[in-house]
């Protein structure tokens, strides 16, 4: 059974500390010894993928995405993902949660989470021209920045940039999309979020999160509503998928073994509640997957 690498960070620049740039082509041509980049692997770092010529596709979380000149994706820290084979050319920001966050205040943070965030909408982004040009020309005094060698003043501005693109990209992705200016309930549905994401297995239901939360179920139901238009249950169950997704990838047990070690009672359970939201058997699955 395919294994899922977790790919660290790996400074190239010591003066560049939790932030690299690279081109896509040299991704693509790369032969690292510790993941193959055409499998799925999982970031432990945030990922700013801009497509400047060309087409193809890429994956995130199992889903594949095609993209052309000014495709974008974001990756947030633990996300799986995937390329494919192309002769398309790009950039890839990659930097760590220390790059940004430990300097930035709370509203950048929230920010910050909103754009990486692949439960508040889809992790792509299509630019028009003018939209292109302005994040190109980010991209590149970023890449001028970091070819500087000896220059005590380059983290500072790299770190000012990466956040402008990450504020221009989120304006650009927010007029299409309400859930990013809700911002009432924005700090208390990234709580839920991780909460589910780390208890998912403990329980599915409602209550227990409302519980450990200390609000009631209708408060989540109001959150979750009110950032994604969904019930609080089916954003606990698109979780769920998620993480028994990456199980049945990247574990050596069997479905069965899964399935009562995910909470369900019984494997029948286990393989209509996983047949109902991804229209596959946890078996299709997994051969798609190899």
């Amino acid at each position: 059974m395919q294994q899922i690498q977790q790919v660290t960070f790996k400074q190239k620049k010591v003066d560049h500390l939790y932030f690299d740039l690279v081109d896509l082509n040299d991704v693509i041509e790369l032969k690292p010894v510790d993941h193959n980049q055409f499998d799925h692997h999982k970031v432990s770092f945030y990922v700013i993928f801009l497509i400047t010529e060309g087409n193809g596709a890429h994956s995130i979380n199992y889903q594949d995405y095609s993209y052309q000149k000014g495709s974008i994706f974001t990756l947030r820290k633990n996300n799986i993902h995937k390329f494919h084979k192309s002769e398309a050319k790009g950039n890839i920001l990659v930097f760590t949660e220390d790059f940004i966050i430990k300097y930035s205040d709370k509203f950048e943070t929230l920010k910050l989470f909103q754009l990486f965030n692949e439960m508040l909408s889809v992790p792509k982004i299509q630019l028009n021209n003018e939209d292109f040009e302005e994040i190109y020309n980010i991209v590149v005094q970023i890449q001028t920045e970091f070819s500087r060698d000896n220059d005590s003043y380059s983290i500072a501005i790299i770190r000012s940039l990466v956040q402008v693109l990450i504020l221009k990209l989120l304006r650009i992705k927010s007029k299409n999309n309400k859930n990013f200016n809700n911002q009432h309930y924005h700090i208390s549905f990234i709580k839920l979020q991780e909460l589910i994401e780390k208890e998912c297995f403990e329980s599915k239901k409602v209550s227990y999160y409302a519980d450990k939360m200390g609000v009631t179920s209708k408060t989540l139901n109001n959150i979750t509503q009110s950032i994604i238009g969904k019930p609080v249950k089916s954003f606990i169950d698109e979780i769920l998928i998620l993480q028994i997704k990456r199980l049945i990838i990247n574990s050596q047990l069997s479905l069965t073994e899964i399935a009562y070690h995910v909470g369900f009672d019984s494997s029948t359970n286990f393989f209509k509640f996983f047949r109902k939201r991804t229209q596959l058997s946890p078996k299709e699955f997994k051969a798609l997957n190899k």
